[in-house]
């Protein structure tokens, strides 16, 4: 069917466009990945690369320039805090003292509108009405990472969280993590079985925390619950007072045992049980962002602590197709999972294959499960806001990457600096050494540069690696 005849229909064709409004299309995005694996720079080099899409030439729908606009709308959740886009751009492009954005501390979302011009030919793409464009709206969420392993506790009860939790303080303690000491010998001060003291309460959720805020600062994961690092809305909330205690099975019903373990059955029911119903399982795509060079860099405990908190964390999604009659019988599914190294920028290009692989080594059971599930996956390497230029040092001939860097100074200056990376170990190797239980990796420590944004004009487009490809991978399919 062609495009209808303005002039023929006149004002029958007004009053069919007024009472048969153009269908647009909804795509919820999933920002998934733990504390600093660059969520919030995906999300804001994402929106901005779409509202200046011109060098976007991985994706087709920009390729071919039918992207014809995008604009932020108000998110139809109004009671959810809106993603601060505006401020974070401002914090990374600068012509003054650009620097990356601070940490994700509440949830906030973001609408991002796409006036899309149809593809012609497309039969599947085709209004009856012969409209040339569409609508098709994107939902990003973006959360703290510590509120994802919070996922993790859903299956589980208070006796088995602390036996988790008790076990890991007793095997740290052991080795002679001071932190863990501490919350031990307070804890073996206090009588749990007798009626609740409060003070002895706040006593140990405060020495418990401060052990997880440790372990976080070292690099580890699965540093259960989140919002004792993140609280958000919920700071001081007597929710949040509770912390791991041996099982008693004589505890008197007004205990501090048996308190702690209705505040545990509370913050699963009341904190991570809404948020996953309410915005994790209306997801329809999602990008796993992975920052597999800091957890090298932290050693093989965090190493091995990231991939079983993520396989956890991805056991809970439901991947598989988006039936539209499925759909009302059950759960939505999750259609397409981007596994994604971060930090591609870091490295020279020849190191980029050998990145790739690291989501796959170490995520391998979940991209398995999510491809028998139904859910096409992909992985790749990708820089969301590029830092660096790719130098050869003429002397050694050494490939590598020169960016800005953070002098040290009191003053926050910044120096160009040449770092030469070198290559990235072997995958199986580290996780082998990783699964062993090894303290150090046995070809030494392992370090990677840190770069700051450059200066430069918010007229400019922003530089990335494969952000393009990664996007015709998520959504190009609905563009």
């Amino acid at each position: 069917m062609g495009r209808m005849d303005k002039t023929a229909g006149g004002a029958m064709w007004e009053f069919v466009e007024a009472v048969v409004p153009e269908r647009e299309r909804v795509i919820r995005l999933g920002v998934t990945g733990l504390s600093r694996a660059g969520k919030t720079v995906f999300i804001t080099s994402l929106v901005a690369s779409l509202k200046n899409s011109d060098k976007m030439v991985e994706l087709v729908a920009a390729r071919e320039g039918r992207i014809k606009a995008a604009n932020l709308e108000s998110h139809p959740e109004g009671a959810i805090p809106r993603f601060p886009f505006e401020d974070h751009l401002r914090t990374v492009v600068s012509q003054d003292k650009p620097a990356w954005p601070e940490g994700t501390k509440r949830l906030s979302k973001l609408r991002l509108s796409l006036r899309i011009h149809r593809k012609p030919g497309n039969l599947l793409d085709r209004d009856w009405l012969g409209r040339p464009e569409k609508t098709v709206h994107l939902d990003i969420i973006d959360f703290p990472g510590e509120w994802l392993i919070d996922l993790t506790m859903m299956d589980k009860d208070f006796a088995s969280w602390s036996v988790e939790c008790l076990e890991r303080i007793t095997f740290e303690a052991l080795d002679g993590r001071e932190e863990a000491m501490n919350y031990l010998k307070r804890l073996k001060r206090i009588n749990t079985e007798i009626k609740l003291d409060e003070e002895d309460a706040q006593s140990l959720a405060r020495a418990f925390t401060t052990y997880l805020k440790v372990l976080k600062k070292d690099g580890y994961s699965r540093c259960t619950p989140g919002r004792f690092l993140e609280p958000g809305d919920l700071e001081n909330a007597a929710i949040l007072t509770f912390a791991p205690l041996h099982s008693r099975d004589k505890a008197v019903k007004e205990s501090l045992y048996k308190k702690f373990e209705s505040r545990f059955e509370a913050y699963k029911k009341q904190v991570i049980q809404p948020f996953f119903g309410n915005h994790l399982s209306k997801i329809h795509r999602q990008v796993v962002l992975v920052d597999v060079m800091a957890a090298i860099q932290a050693g093989p405990g965090p190493f091995e602590d990231q991939r079983k908190a993520m396989k956890d964390i991805l056991s809970v999604f439901q991947p598989g197709w988006n039936l539209w009659l499925t759909e009302l019988f059950q759960d939505r599914k999750v259609e397409k999972i981007l596994f994604a190294a971060t930090k591609a920028d870091h490295l020279h290009h020849s190191q980029h294959d050998k990145l790739s692989t690291y989501p796959d080594g170490v995520l391998r059971e979940s991209v398995q499960r999510a491809d028998d599930k139904g859910a096409k996956t992909k992985v790749m390497s990708i820089a969301a806001l590029k830092v660096t230029e790719e130098h050869t040092l003429t002397k050694d001939n050494v490939e590598g990457v020169c960016g800005w860097q953070l002098s040290g100074k009191d003053d926050d200056s910044s120096q160009r600096w040449f770092e030469s990376p070198g290559t990235l170990p072997d995958i199986g190797a580290l996780l082998k050494e990783a699964t062993q239980g090894e303290k150090e990796w046995r070809d030494g420590p392992q370090s990677f540069p840190e770069f700051q944004p450059e200066p430069r004009s918010r007229e400019q487009p922003l530089p990335h690696i494969r952000l393009d490809k990664a996007l015709e991978f998520l959504i190009g399919d609905l563009l």
